[in-house]
Formats: C-alpha cells, structure tokens, sequence
C-alpha cells in the first residue's frame, strides 16, 4: 500500500494549493480539462474501443464531444467558491468548502468520459482526485489523465491535482476507498457495495433497465426512430439505453412494423427469442461477452441471420418481470417487447420490470398525455422519466434539464445515496452563517395547533 500512501501524500498537497484558488482560476481549470478531451475525443475514442472491445468508434466520438461540452456549460457559471448564495429573508450566508481527497472508481464502458466528468466535478469544488480505473481500460484511462493534467500544467495549476492508479487492484482500490475523504463508484453492484461499506461518505449508481412506454396517442415513427437511436448508440453499453418496449396491445404490430421500417429486426418465434436468450444470459446474469457487442456478433454466437443493416434486435418477451430473464437490462443493442391493455397496466409491467432489475435508474415514455406521463413519475420507483426523446439524455443534454452528468444516482431504491444526477454540488461541504432574522415573531402555540 505504499504507492497509495505516497499518491494519498501528494493529492492532499494538491489540495491545499486547489484549496486558494478564487472562483475564476478554478473554472479556467475546468475549461482547459474539458477542451483538452474535446480536442483529443477521436483519438480517446479510438483507443477505448481497442482496448476494452466494446462499443462504436464514431459513437464514442459523439459521447467524448458531447459529454465534455455538456459538463463545461453546466458548471462555467456556477459558484462554489467562498460564498455561494445569500437569503436574506433567513438571515442565511452560503459558504462552499471542498470535501478533500475524492476517491472515483471508472468503469470499463466508459473509461473517458467518466474520469473526464468526476475529474470537474471534484475540481470545481477544488477537491483533488484519485482515479482507480478499470483494468481492461487502463491505457485509455492514462492517457485521458495525462491530457487533462496537461491541460492543468499550461496554466500553472497544481501537480498530481488529479492522478490514477496505472496498476489497479482490488487491494489497492479498497484501500482508496478507505483513504479518501469521498468516494464516487461508478460500476457494477458489487463494486458499489463496496464503497458503501468503506466507512467513507459514497456516492454510487445503480442498475440500469430502462423501460419504455409507449402510449395510444403517439407517433408510433417517431417513438421508433428515438428508441432505436437510444439503444444502437455505443452498441448499448450506456446504462440509460432502452431496455423494453411496452406497447398497446392493439397496435403492437403497427408498433414493430415502424421499428422494423427504422432498422430493427423483430423476432416473435420463440425458438429462436431462446437461442438469444441463452446467448444473452448466463447462469441468470448477463454474458459479460455480448457487452457492447454488435448485432452481427450476438447473431452469429447464436446461430441466427438477421438482415443485413439491422441496428437493434427486438424480442417478444413471455411475461413481466422474473417470468422473463429478457426483462433484466441488456447492455447491447437488444430489446424485449411487451404488451398492455389499460395504461394501468403499462404501468405495472415497467414496474415489475424494474423490481426484478433496475429500480431506481429510469424510464422513458412517448406521449402526449401529461395525466399519463405524470402517472408514470408517481407510479415508478425511479429517479428519472425522460418524456419524448432517447432515454440516454437523461444523463443530461440540452433538450432537457437534467445536470450533465457519467454517474446517475439510483435512490434508495438502488441502495444509493442519491436518486439524482451527480454534479459538482455533492462534492462540497457547505457552511451556513446564521443571523438573526429581522422582526421574527416567536409562535402562537394556540394559533400553529387550533
């Protein structure tokens, strides 16, 4: 553990110095490590999907673009240095003050973007960062810091502001975990778990298995076209593509003829939906080799031709929720379709769903029915609805209000700490100056109680 020890040493040295930064210098820091990965987002992208084999090449570019100008737009105007907000209606003063060290652990299907975005938001709360990355990802990964900690030497910023582990390990990732004054965990459940039970305040992301309703009153065309961009996007490896399509069951078949029209294959013969369900599935948990695969790929391994230019697969399922191990999130261009009656009932399906896998990510839902819509935010045990467009903005774009953000809080529902979207704001330590409230009137027990 003395490499830990010594990267520990120097991140708190960092800091310090990050620590008398004014608000100007800190966001000069944050436009240099944006620009730095926009700047290089071909050749990241390049390098990612060699290493990890996962995902699209052209995909990643969008992502690395569009994550890096997102984050930098969201936070440039932000404060979160010194004091932040007044109420003077509450005699209340806002101060931020960094939390420290922030541990952040990056996951394999987004080794750019995710050490990219934690990166911000610890700087702009002038934290330094210690990042643990994948071990299939660890090339991309260096490569990412190093041009982000140049970024940071051509304007005189601190050394080893933020520094990753080249040689990561379950060892030296835990005991991170424990050294840290904060740790973000992006990944899997395990890894998650983990983090909670370092003794360490923890942020973390839950399971991804977005559902998809779409109701009587919408553009079948369009809803088609938006799910197919969300789920084909990256091969499927983002935890915010579509999972399921819940469709009126009178209009199913005009449902997946628009799919079908748009570049989807629809399979309805149950032999083979199980060649791909066993391909899909392991000993009840995904086959980590399909993860960000193509459709040509998964079809091969399963034995079935599918028509050239497919874009996504989509399967009729057999039930909801455990009835049906296709309605557990698939992190590839693969669907499974359901059918409702009532919208009640659309509804209880997403629900199930999500209960077997999922609970607390989020939703998606093409109408024009805001009785339906808001039904669906009150009825869901989610942090998320995304309304009209691909589920895989709900980590935030400019078409709707969610914090551009790689790590989405699941809840309690996904034994997480937060159901929203991280940013910046959580990794600051905020003190409120109290003063006495002009012309505060006590209260009139017999007044508050009759």
């Amino acid at each position: 553990m003395e490499i830990l020890n010594e990267m520990m040493k120097k991140s708190r040295i960092a800091q310090q110095e990050l620590e008398k930064y004014s608000q100007s210098q800190v966001d000069a820091l944050l436009k240099a490590i944006a620009k730095a990965v926009y700047d290089n987002a071909d050749v990241l992208a390049k390098e990612a999907v060699e290493e990890t084999g996962m995902g699209v090449y052209e995909d990643k570019i969008i992502k690395n673009i569009n994550t890096a100008m997102g984050i930098w737009n969201s936070l440039k105007d932000k404060k979160s240095v010194g004091i932040i907000k007044r109420e003077p209606e509450k005699g209340l003063v806002y101060i931020a003050k960094p939390k420290g060290v922030v541990g952040a652990v990056s996951p394999t299907t987004n080794p750019v973007i995710t050490p990219m975005g934690n990166a911000m938001f610890a700087i702009k709360g002038r934290n330094s960062i210690i990042i643990a990355p994948h071990p299939r990802a660890v090339k991309v990964s260096i490569h990412t810091v190093r041009l982000m900690n140049d970024a940071i030497r051509k304007l005189g910023g601190p050394e080893n502001l933020i520094q990753l582990m080249d040689q990561p390990s379950m060892e030296l990732t835990q005991g991170l975990m424990k050294a840290c004054d904060v740790i973000v965990a992006t990944g899997g459940m395990g890894l998650v778990k983990a983090a909670y039970a370092s003794g360490k305040p923890a942020y973390g992301v839950g399971a991804g298995n977005v559902q998809v309703i779409i109701d009587r009153d919408y553009d079948v065309e369009q809803a088609a076209k938006d799910i197919i961009m969300g789920r084909k996007f990256d091969n499927g490896v983002i935890c915010a593509g579509e999972q399921s399509i819940i469709a009126p069951i009178e209009q199913h078949a005009q449902v997946m003829a628009a799919f079908v029209k748009n570049g989807a294959y629809y399979v309805e013969d149950e032999t083979t939906v199980e060649k791909f369900r066993n391909v899909l599935f392991k000993e009840g948990a995904i086959n980590s080799e399909i993860v960000g695969q193509s459709v040509r790929y998964i079809a091969d391994k399963a034995g079935v031709e599918v028509p050239e230019g497919t874009q996504v697969v989509i399967l009729k399922g057999k039930g909801k929720g455990q009835a049906d191990i296709l309605c557990k999130e698939k992190m590839c261009p693969f669907l499974v379709t359901l059918t409702y009656d009532t919208f009640e009932e659309a509804i209880d399906i997403a629900k199930a769903n999500l209960l077997y896998e999922g609970a607390g990510h989020s939703v998606a839902i093409h109408s024009n029915n805001d009785e339906h819509i808001e039904m669906v935010g009150v009825a869901l045990p989610v942090g998320r609805i995304a309304v009209n467009y691909p589920s895989i903005f709900v980590n935030g774009a400019p078409i709707n209000g969610f914090n551009p953000t790689t790590t989405l809080g699941c809840g309690s529902w996904g034994n997480n700490s937060i159901s929203e979207n991280l940013t910046y704001e959580h990794l600051l330590n905020i003190s409120r100056v109290g003063y006495p409230i002009k012309d505060a009137k006590y209260h009139n027990p017999e007044e508050l109680f009759a």
